[in-house]
């Protein structure tokens, strides 16, 4: 037998082939994870944040104050998904003309936020292009009985 090893034998190159093709599948794979658990838990910050400042706004007793409830109910709701709420866009819309807090009617708060992605340097402002913008709606009626004396 020759002094040099034959050009078939594959000795000892399964393991090196394996952290390779390992690492290929494996660092994308964790990435896709931190984006999805990201941007999952920037859909439940806007979804709560919608839905419970349209809750506090049906309630209020004039415009200011629903206003002004419902943005303190947007910023205490992306608040605890450690969200930056000064991003955080929000509309009204109102059922009737005459304003929003009128009996039977109906007001639909609308949230938008952008959820940067995991791991993107703020380096020439990528931040800004690598982030997922997120909208969520909830309506809620005023009560009937929305100004009556009691």
């Amino acid at each position: 037998m020759p002094q040099w090893r034959r050009l078939d034998d594959e000795t000892g190159s399964a393991s090196l082939e394996f952290v390779t093709a390992g690492l290929i599948l494996l660092v994308p794979l964790v990435y896709l994870v931190l984006a999805m658990a990201s941007i999952q838990g920037g859909a439940l910050a806007v979804e709560g944040a919608a839905r419970q400042a349209a809750r506090v706004y049906v309630q209020a007793s004039d415009d200011g104050e629903a206003e002004a409830r419902a943005s303190r109910a947007v910023q205490i709701a992306l608040a605890d998904y450690a969200i930056d709420a000064s991003a955080a866009q929000i509309a009204v819309e109102c059922s009737s003309s005459n304003g929003c807090l009128v009996r039977d009617g109906s007001v639909t708060m609308t949230v938008r936020i952008d959820i940067a992605l995991p791991l993107v340097p703020d380096v020439l402002s990528l931040r800004d292009a690598a982030s997922v913008p997120l909208t969520a709606s909830a309506t809620q009626h005023v009560s009937r009985f929305w100004g009556a004396e009691p």
